[in-house]
């Protein structure tokens, strides 16, 4: 098990490191994380190493275990996911002639010159 710390801003990095710390699970300098150690991981962490401090665990706390790949916003499983809100019917379009014959016709602008 491996903690990965960020300890550098990615601000003044290229986009390709920046994914790499955000796809890895890292956000703010200072995040904390716990990943199982994988070839795949150990490459990833190769490229961004200027950035980070990689020290290696027994076992991870319980709570900063990482989450499943399924994520459900708001919920920490799909068994616990709220349902989505449902939008009320939008009322049926009215048709341009027919606005015009609902309205009142307006009244027309003279200037003090038409009036005399």
């Amino acid at each position: 098990m491996l903690r990965i710390k960020l300890v550098k801003s990615v601000i003044a990095n290229t986009p390709r490191n920046r994914a790499i710390v955000k796809s890895i699970g890292l956000g703010k300098t200072g995040s904390v994380i716990y990943r199982k150690d994988t070839p795949e991981l150990r490459g990833a962490l190769h490229k961004i190493k200027h950035l980070l401090e990689v020290t290696e665990v027994a076992e991870a706390p319980e709570a900063n275990l990482p989450p499943t790949h399924i994520k459900v916003r708001g919920a920490g499983t799909q068994a616990e996911a709220k349902p989505k809100a449902v939008k009320p019917a939008k009322a049926p379009k009215v048709e341009k002639a027919e606005k015009a014959e609902a309205k009142p016709a307006a009244k027309k602008r003279t200037t003090k010159k038409e009036e005399a």
